[in-house]
């Protein structure tokens, strides 16, 4: 199924995650608008290095505190987030993380909101 075709009403969240080939879908209207959708129904929305780029390209970061990869603080500086740089931020039902060396912690913060 393309993710633009996704069903939110089946997802209890949706994360995304880095790498360099995620570069390449920041501004994927596709991913944005799927993270947009999740957002507006107030689940949970995850992203991990430079895929925090999607949400603030959302423009779901927007006065929202995040973290990601420094490559795209750039993109959240832009797009209005409140730039933290800690291994994992969460603000309301929004969880990012700024890379492999947190993906422990970002994966066991997800399963805690899941949880709750």
């Amino acid at each position: 199924t393309p993710i633009a075709q996704i069903n939110i009403d089946n997802f209890d969240g949706i994360v995304f995650v880095g790498g360099p080939g995620m570069i390449d879908f920041q501004n994927d209207p596709d991913f944005t608008q799927i993270a947009k959708k999740f957002f507006d129904a107030k689940k949970l929305v995850g992203a991990i290095c430079v895929a925090p780029a999607i949400l603030a390209n959302a423009g779901i970061l927007n006065g929202k505190k995040a973290t990601s990869w420094s490559g795209a603080k750039e993109t959240l500086d832009a797009n209005g987030a409140v730039y933290t740089g800690q291994p994992v931020q969460i603000d309301g039902n929004i969880i990012t993380a700024d890379g492999p060396t947190s993906a422990l912690e970002f994966g066991e913060t997800l399963a805690r909101a899941l949880k709750s």
